[in-house]
C-alpha cells in the first residue's frame, strides 16, 4: 500500500547506533545539569546499595564460621538480626535510589520535551511539509521515553552493575586470592561470548525495530484509509498482507529470543560451572583448614567453610549482570539512537526570525502592498514571478486563477510563514520583516480551505483559549456569522464537545466555526481561502452571509471560489502561472474576454442559480447581527 520510499525513510528512523556517544552525553548533560544535586544524591547512594549487598554474604559466613561450626547457638539470633537489617539497609537504600534517579529522569526528560515542543512550534511551514506528522510525534514521545528508559535501567544500571562487579572482585580476592582466580577463570570466555553474542543481538534487534516500524506505517495507513478499504472490498487482501508483515515481525522476534535464551543459558551454565569449580576446588582447602586445626580463619592456605559460602554466594551476585547484558546493552543503543534524533530536530535552524529591533505600528490601518515579489517553495522552482499589487486599507480584493497559479502561496507569505525570495510586502508602508511575527499574525485572521477543528467543546474551538475573548464574545461573533443555529441544536450547546477533526460535525458547520473562531479574535486583516467542497443549497447562502460580514470594515483578501464573493469585492486580481495577469471589478474583467472570461465560463457561471435562490430564505437575512 505505501510506497517503498516512504517505508524505507521510516524504517531507517529506527536502526540502532552506539551504545556510549561521548558528545551525545554531554549534550544530555545540560538537560541533566540543573537537578545535578540529586544526581550527586544517587551516586553517593549507589555505592551504598552495592557495598550492602556485597557484605551480606559476610555476616552469614561469620555465622556459619563462629556459630555452626563450633556448635554455638549462642550469639546466633544476633548474626540473624544483623542479617536481617543489611537486607532492610539494602531495601531503603535502594529504594531511595531507585526513586532519586527516576524522578531526576523525569525532570530532565520534562524539560528536553518541553524545549522540543517549543523549537518545533518555531519551526518553519516548510519543515511541517517535509517531515510527516507521525515522525515529530515519535521524537516528542518515544524518543524521549528511551532517554528516560536509559537513566532508569540503563546506563546508571550498567554504572551500578560494573560497581558491584569490582566490588566482588576486590572483597573475593582480599579474603582468598587463590580461590578468587579458580572463579575467574571462566570470566575471560564468558566476556568473549557475550561479546559475540551482543553483535548478533545487535542484528536481531534492529531487525524488530524495523518489522515494528513497517507493521506501525501499515496500520496507520490501512486505518486511515478504511472507507476505501471497505469500498472497494479490500479486506480479504489486506489481511493478507498484515498477516505476512506480522509473520515478518514475529520471525523476527523469534531470532531475538533464540540470542536472549542461548546467552542467558552460556552465563548461567558458566555461573553453575564456576561454583562446581569452587566447590570441588574449594572443599580441598576446607579439608586442609580442618585437618591444619580448628581455628575461624584460614590455616596453610585453607579456608573455612563460612568463607566457601561466601564465595558461592558472590558468584551468583557476579554473574547476574552478565545475564541482563543483553537488555541494558539494548536500551542503551536505543537511547543512543534516539538522542541523535532528537538533537536533529533541535539543531533544525530557525529560517524565519524576528528582527533584533522590530517595528511596532501604533494604529494599524491595514493597507498591504505586494512589491515585486518572487518565490519559490524549491530553488530553481518559482511558484511567483515578480507579483506586484496594492490593498487599499479597508478595500475587499478576490485573488481568482487555476489550480497551481500561487494563490495560496500569497496567504503563506503575508502571514511569514515563509519568506519571499526577492520583493517586499508591506503593511501600513512598513516591511512585513520589520514586525514581531507575533504582533503580525496577531493582526491577520486567517480562514483556509481545510478547517481545522481542536478536540474540545464549541466554545473552546472559538475562543482557542484566549483570556481575551469573553464567553458573552464568542457567543456574538458565532451568531453573528449564523454558526450559532446549529451549536444551540448540539446536544450541550456551546459546551458540547467536538471529537478529533470536528469528526461529529458538517462540512459547512465547520467552515462556520472557523468564520466565528476569525470574528471573534477581531482581526484587522481578513485572509480567507474559500472552501471548494459542497454543501447543501441553505448552508451554501448561510456561508456566503457569513463570508459578508467578515468582509465588513476589514481589509479583506480573498481566494475566491464563489461567484458570490466576487461580485461583493472591491477588485479581483488573476494571478496565471505565478503572475498577476488582470485587475478589475467582476464586470470589467468580463468585457475583456481574457482570462477571468474563461475561468468565469468554467468555473462560475453553474454558481449563478444558487445566488438567485438567495432572497427565497426571507429578507433581512444579510443584515443579521452587528
Amino acid at each position: 500500500m505505501a510506497a517503498a520510499g516512504d517505508i524505507e525513510s521510516f524504517h531507517s528512523e529506527q536502526s540502532l547506533g552506539k551504545a556510549y556517544d561521548g558528545h551525545l552525553m554531554r549534550r544530555l548533560w545540560t538537560y541533566v545539569h540543573p537537578h545535578r544535586k540529586l544526581v550527586w544524591i544517587s551516586l553517593v547512594l549507589l555505592p551504598l546499595v552495592e557495598g550492602i549487598e556485597i557484605v551480606q554474604p559476610l555476616i552469614v559466613k561469620y555465622g556459619i564460621d563462629h556459630n555452626l561450626s563450633r556448635g554455638r547457638l549462642a550469639g546466633l539470633g544476633w548474626v540473624a538480626l544483623a542479617f536481617l537489617v543489611a537486607l532492610a539497609a539494602h531495601g531503603l537504600v535502594q529504594y531511595l535510589y531507585l526513586y532519586i534517579m527516576n524522578v531526576t529522569g523525569q525532570r530532565a526528560m520534562r524539560d528536553l520535551r518541553l524545549a522540543m515542543f517549543a523549537h518545533v512550534q518555531r519551526l518553519p511551514n516548510r519543515f511541517f511539509t517535509q517531515n510527516p506528522v507521525g515522525r515529530i510525534m515519535t521524537r516528542l514521545t518515544s524518543d524521549v521515553e528511551n532517554l528516560n528508559e536509559m537513566f532508569a535501567s540503563g546506563l546508571v544500571a550498567l554504572f551500578g552493575d560494573f560497581l558491584k562487579m569490582i566490588g566482588i572482585v576486590i572483597i573475593m580476592v582480599s579474603v582468598n586470592a587463590q580461590l578468587s582466580l579458580v572463579t575467574f577463570s571462566v570470566v575471560p570466555v564468558l566476556f568473549l561470548l557475550a561479546w559475540v553474542f551482543r553483535m548478533r543481538m545487535r542484528g536481531a534487534y534492529r531487525a524488530i525495530r524495523v518489522k515494528i516500524a513497517r507493521i506501525n506505517a501499515y496500520l496507520q495507513e490501512a486505518l486511515s484509509g478504511m472507507k476505501i478499504v471497505q469500498l472497494f472490498a479490500r479486506e480479504g487482501r489486506n489481511l493478507e498482507e498484515f498477516r505476512q508483515i506480522n509473520a515478518e515481525h514475529r520471525d523476527a522476534n523469534f531470532r531475538s529470543i533464540k540470542y536472549d535464551a542461548l546467552l542467558f543459558s552460556v552465563v548461567e551454565a558458566a555461573g553453575r560451572l564456576t561454583i562446581a569449580l569452587v566447590v570441588w576446588y574449594g572443599a580441598g582447602l576446607v579439608h586442609r583448614h580442618l585437618v591444619g586445626g580448628a581455628g575461624p580463619g584460614p590455616v596453610a592456605a585453607g579456608i573455612t567453610i563460612g568463607t566457601l559460602y561466601a564465595f558461592i554466594d558472590w558468584i551468583g551476585k557476579f554473574f547476574e549482570p552478565i545475564r541482563d547484558l543483553s537488555a541494558k546493552y539494548t536500551v542503551m543503543q536505543s537511547a543512543m539512537a534516539s538522542s541523535e534524533r532528537i538533537f536533529q530536530l533541535l539543531d533544525t535552524p530557525l529560517e524565519i526570525l524576528d528582527p533584533p529591533d522590530p517595528v511596532v505600528l501604533p494604529g494599524v490601518l491595514g493597507d498591504i502592498e505586494f512589491r515585486h515579489v518572487s518565490f519559490a517553495y524549491n530553488e530553481g522552482d518559482e511558484v511567483l514571478h515578480d507579483v506586484s499589487f496594492h490593498v487599499r486599507a479597508g478595500e475587499k480584493v478576490a485573488i481568482v486563477g487555476h489550480t497551481g497559479a500561487g494563490k495560496t502561496s500569497l496567504i503563506k507569505l503575508l502571514s511569514r510563514f515563509y519568506e519571499v525570495n526577492s520583493g517586499q510586502i508591506l503593511l501600513d508602508g512598513v516591511d512585513i520583516r520589520k514586525l514581531r511575527m507575533r504582533n503580525l499574525r496577531r493582526l491577520i485572521g486567517v480562514v483556509l480551505q481545510d478547517v481545522f477543528i481542536f478536540s474540545g467543546d464549541v466554545d473552546y474551538n472559538i475562543r482557542l483559549g484566549s483570556e481575551l475573548i469573553s464567553r458573552e464574545k464568542a457567543r456574538e461573533a458565532a451568531r453573528h456569522v449564523n454558526a450559532e443555529r446549529f451549536i444551540l441544536k448540539l446536544p450541550r450547546g456551546y459546551q458540547d464537545e467536538i471529537r478529533e477533526g470536528g469528526g461529529n460535525l458538517s462540512m459547512g458547520q465547520r467552515q462556520l466555526l472557523s468564520f466565528a473562531r476569525a470574528l471573534a479574535h477581531d482581526p484587522r486583516i481578513l485572509v480567507l481561502d474559500e472552501a471548494t467542497s459542497s454543501v447543501d443549497t441553505e448552508t451554501e447562502i448561510l456561508i456566503q452571509d457569513a463570508v459578508r460580514k467578515l468582509m465588513r470594515g476589514r481589509t479583506s483578501i480573498v481566494i475566491a471560489h464563489r461567484l458570490s464573493t466576487i461580485r461583493d469585492v472591491d477588485r479581483i486580481i488573476v494571478l496565471h502561472k505565478g503572475r498577476v495577469r488582470e485587475v478589475g471589478s467582476h464586470a470589467e474583467l468580463l468585457a475583456r474576454r481574457g482570462i477571468y472570461y474563461k475561468l468565469y465560463e468554467l468555473q462560475y457561471r453553474d454558481q449563478e442559480r444558487i445566488a438567485e435562490l438567495a432572497p427565497s430564505l426571507g429578507p433581512g437575512m444579510g443584515d443579521e447581527g452587528r
